[in-house]
């Protein structure tokens, strides 16, 4: 505009110069266009005239038009002045109207400037709602070639044609010749105001009412008070605000159902292409990974999550339900109710939907039913994670939501701190609280959301304190402010809720301060419910309309949408580092491992579990490979080992005290009988049972040479212990065995000779052991003998001295009568102690009785083995039964009963083993090894050292770089 005004003021100035008009010269430069006069004119001569001496008086925009007649001097150069009149008073109409339509305009365009700057800062900052615009508008500059298209467009040059030849248009002004010259300069001066106060008012600060009707209007302007005019703007600004969020409401609303039917059709396959995980699980599954990673590498806390901290009660739980938009967390009035971490993942899905990571159970969050199973797995869950003696845990409990209009984000709702350890609380609570607090807080991308209650004195907050101690610059840390209905009916002094939300309140600082509204404290109410709540409280609230909070600062909606932005903000800047990290650790460990074992290969825990698994199952599997004799030999040894003494002390001994044959073998019937029904069945199956279990044992823990690997020596012993714990031998195994046995203890024929001698032989081999033992006891009760005393230069004890005394009078007292009984007589005693008093020994009858016990079974044990020896020859008298013959061999046909027993019972035995125990033991292993399998805590304690933990760190990094490096891959599409 102005270029073009210059333009044809240049174009008049050059036809006027040029035309006559009555002067024989060239105009002078004075009564040139105002403009013109500011600029290098390019037809002003270097040789610059006097000027004229006339007495037209120089009009001015600011000078009014002279009304009387105004006489035009003489020039030297004879020029004749012209008397028009009418001219003049034409143009002072024309200036009257111009400088009346003039101020109007600058004045109304300066006010409406100011309105529309008043209504444009009352309008909120649409920013945040870019997503609202579909992607492909973003994205046009990539798909339309604007290059292309600007080189369609005609150039400079084809425009210029376009426009009015102003050359001409100068030549036609100048035709009008002396019909305009009078009045020319004039026109020429107001058109050069009127451009200056257009500039000068343009720019829209400076007011400009050059009327009687602006100066009037800004009159009336000025009678309405300040106090009016800022509550209409206020109302202005509300009913602005509201109008816009219902708009976006709605949008968002008719957005949530077009992505819910998009993403339904997506799952039911219709385009019929595979869905890919959503970028929000690819990082949940990463982080799910670093919660079991169990090294000492702590590059797990450096990966960003949303921390949720605040005090007990203060509304976390609360607020998280508004983000998920479902009543998921259990409730509770004052007690603590998180008791362990819990993260959760939000995501976009199509339906509603929350699922555990150990869990392939969907819980329908659109059902009151699945919302109670739900609320009480994860109360259950909590339970069972917090220790004995504890309160809470420091285990993470793993939750993802998903359904349609959620925003994606990964949050953790850490236990709510407390101040005071109430009763049936553990002494450590407050400690542990902190201590778990501060180890999510201090990993530095991590987005820390601090949650205030606004009911409450601020002077009683400990949280900030704490997040002000991990996060001083406030540079990750976002504040909220929840039950601010509560805060604006109880506290006295609205500004001090200004003063919390502007961070001036508490001694930390934020990203951004939010205020919200969580409900009235009614836990049946239902998110839609809270929802209006909230719009319908900040509505009316008069924190609000007197502007102590911002509308961007309010409602659960906002927030969000702040803490989404942030926290893949957070991602995004961090994550790649993160990656690299783990990339340098993975380095370190496989040259760490390569340098140590360089020829084994590289088998975390749960593949070594499953090798050793193998080698137990193979081991279980050779106890059938054992011959039907090693097993027989085994179990009739431990067995007879086992009732050897109850045979000889309670059985033989006592028959053998029998005057005759008769009487023995009715004392031996007796007592075999009392003797099975009772005790041998039982006693036969616990042999059994410890024969399996040394077996199991010896080839568990049997080393295979060079293959052995004494890693699993922890894992088969644990497996053998528990396996045996559970192991029962089969209940009906007494009761058939009890027959068995019976029936061959009553069997007294001896077939052949060889029985004959195997029965002498097996009767010789336990006397003999059996009199071993007893001489080794007297020699521990009398002490060495005279050989021993001289060649190893040891002597006999007081107590030894008196035992070998009362030893020699025993011997005697046996000699005298060979037949005596087996135990001594009151006057026996006596007679020993007395004898003994007489050589000057002192002696108590209870160690004449010790004494004579094992001195009589040596005797007896002698005499027995020496009635062996004459039976060899018996055979033939026990066939005819003994008749015509002195000798008597009743007690080796007792023998051979019990050999036999033993033989029939440890065949029994050794089929019942074979045929059902082994199988049954191998499925006891089976089972052994599956719970130990799932039991992760129990493989981490039984399958350890530095090969395990290297190979398992290793594995771990591994996993953790390909999904990081998957997801930055996802990210950089996504972006």
């Amino acid at each position: 505009m102005w270029r073009t005004r210059v333009a044809a003021a240049c174009v008049i100035c050059r036809s006027l110069a040029n035309s006559s008009c009555g002067i024989k010269r060239k105009s002078p430069l004075q009564n040139l266009h105002l403009v013109s006069r500011s600029i290098h004119h390019p037809y002003y001569p270097k040789f610059q005239r006097p000027p004229l001496r006339i007495s037209i008086q120089q009009f001015s925009s600011l000078n009014r038009l002279p009304l009387h007649k105004t006489k035009l001097l003489n020039v030297k150069h004879g020029y004749q002045s012209h008397r028009n009149f009418w001219l003049a008073r034409l143009a002072s109409r024309l200036l009257r109207v111009r400088y009346l339509i003039l101020g109007s305009a600058v004045g109304g365009g300066y006010t409406a400037k100011k309105t529309y700057e008043q209504w444009k800062d009352m309008i909120p900052d649409l920013e945040d709602y870019k997503w609202i615009v579909p992607d492909f508008i973003w994205e046009l500059d990539e798909l339309v070639d604007f290059e292309k298209l600007l080189k369609a467009l005609p150039d400079a040059d084809d425009l210029a044609k376009l426009m009015p030849d102003f050359d001409k248009i100068g030549e036609s002004l100048a035709s009008l010749k002396g019909f305009l010259s009078p009045g020319y300069n004039l026109v020429s001066e107001v058109i050069g105001a009127s451009d200056l106060l257009l500039l000068l008012g343009s720019p829209g600060e400076t007011a400009f009412r050059a009327t009687d009707q602006g100066y009037d209007n800004d009159k009336q302007f000025k009678k309405v008070s300040d106090k009016e005019k800022i509550d209409q703007l206020q109302e202005e600004l509300l009913r602005t605000q509201l109008k816009y969020q219902r708009m976006l409401e709605r949008l968002e609303k008719e957005n949530k159902e077009l992505r819910k039917l998009v993403l339904q059709r997506d799952d039911k396959g219709i385009h019929q292409r595979k869905l890919k995980k959503s970028l929000i699980d690819m990082y949940s599954e990463v982080l799910d990974i670093l919660s079991d990673y169990d090294a000492s590498y702590n590059t797990q806390d450096h990966l960003p999550r949303v921390v949720v901290v605040g005090d007990q009660s203060a509304g976390k739980t609360s607020v998280l339900e508004m983000i998920a938009q479902a009543r998921i967390f259990p409730r509770g009035s004052g007690e603590m109710m998180t008791r362990s971490p819990v993260k959760v993942t939000l995501s976009e899905g199509p339906h509603h939907v929350a699922l555990f990571k150990d869990s392939s159970r969907e819980f329908d969050l659109t059902k009151e039913e699945d919302l109670a199973a739900l609320r009480n797995e994860i109360e259950i869950r909590m339970r069972n994670s917090v220790k004995e003696g504890c309160t809470v845990s420091t285990e993470t409990i793993s939750l993802s939501v998903k359904g349609p209009g959620l925003q994606r984000m990964v949050l953790v709702d850490l236990p709510g701190v407390i101040s005071t350890v109430t009763s049936g609380m553990a002494p450590d609570t407050k400690e542990t609280i902190f201590s778990i607090s501060k180890a999510y807080m201090q990993n530095p991308n991590a987005i820390i959301l601090c949650i205030q209650d606004g009911s409450v004195d601020a002077e009683r907050s400990i949280v900030t304190d704490l997040v002000s101690q991990m996060d001083p610059q406030g540079k990750r840390t976002i504040f909220v402010l929840t039950k601010v209905d509560l805060a604006e009916k109880n506290v006295a002094s609205p500004n001090r809720i200004q003063q919390i939300i502007e961070g001036k309140l508490f001694p930390m600082k934020a990203l951004g301060y939010f205020a919200v509204v969580t409900g009235k404290g009614n836990s049946s109410e239902s998110i839609e419910s809270i929802k209006e709540y909230e719009e319908e409280f900040f509505q009316n609230s008069k924190l609000l309309k007197t502007s102590m909070l911002k509308a961007h600062q309010v409602t659960t909606k906002n927030l969000s949408l702040a803490v989404s932005d942030c926290f893949w903000k957070m991602v995004r800047e961090s994550v790649e580092q993160q990656a690299d990290a783990f990339k340098a650790t993975r380095f370190n460990l496989e040259t760490e491992w390569k340098n140590n074992y360089p020829r084994l290969r590289e088998l975390d825990r749960n593949e070594l579990f499953e090798k050793a698994k193998n080698e137990i199952l193979d081991e279980v599997i050779s106890l059938t490979q054992v011959t039907p004799k090693h097993w027989e030999e085994m179990l009739e040894k431990t067995l007879w080992e086992r009732v050897s003494t109850h045979v000889i002390e309670n059985i033989y001994l006592p028959a053998a005290q029998t005057a005759n044959s008769g009487t023995f073998n009715t004392t031996v019937d007796i007592k075999l009988k009392q003797w099975t029904d009772k005790q041998l069945p039982n006693k036969a199956v616990e042999v059994a049972w410890e024969t399996l279990q040394e077996e199991f044992s010896r080839f568990m823990t049997e080393k295979k040479g060079k293959e052995h690997d004494d890693i699993f020596d922890k894992l088969k012993q644990a497996v053998k212990e528990e396996t045996i714990k559970r192991h029962k031998w089969n209940e009906r195994a007494e009761d058939s065995l009890r027959v068995i046995q019976h029936n061959a203890l009553e069997d007294r024929s001896i077939s052949d000779k060889q029985q004959w001698d195997a029965a002498i032989h097996f009767m010789e081999e336990t006397l003999q052991s059996r009199l071993k033992d007893t001489e080794s006891v007297i020699e521990d009760m009398v002490g060495p003998d005279w050989k021993k005393r001289w060649l190893y230069w040891v002597g006999r004890t007081k107590e030894q001295n008196i035992r070998n005394e009362t030893k020699n009078e025993l011997e005697k007292l046996i000699k005298c009568n060979e037949d005596h009984p087996a135990y001594l007589a009151n006057d026996e005693v006596t007679t020993v102690r007395k004898n003994l008093e007489a050589r000057g020994v002192a002696v108590d009858p209870c160690l004449i009785k010790d004494t004579w016990h094992q001195i009589y079974r040596r005797y007896f044990l002698k005499s027995a083995l020496s009635h062996c020896n004459l039976c060899r020859r018996g055979f033939y008298y026990y066939q005819r039964h003994f008749v015509d013959s002195e000798l008597e061999c009743n007690d080796i046909v007792l023998f051979w009963r019990i050999q036999r027993m033993l033989a029939i019972t440890a065949n029994t035995l050794r089929q019942q083993l074979t045929n059902t125990e082994v199988r049954r033991l191998e499925k006891n292993v089976k089972e052994v090894l599956e719970d130990f399998a799932e039991d992760n805590e129990k493989k981490v304690m039984l399958l350890t050292g530095k090969r395990v933990q290297l190979a398992e760190d290793l594995k771990k990094v591994r996993e953790i770089q390909e999904k990081l490096e998957a997801f930055i891959e996802a990210l950089h599409q996504e972006k």
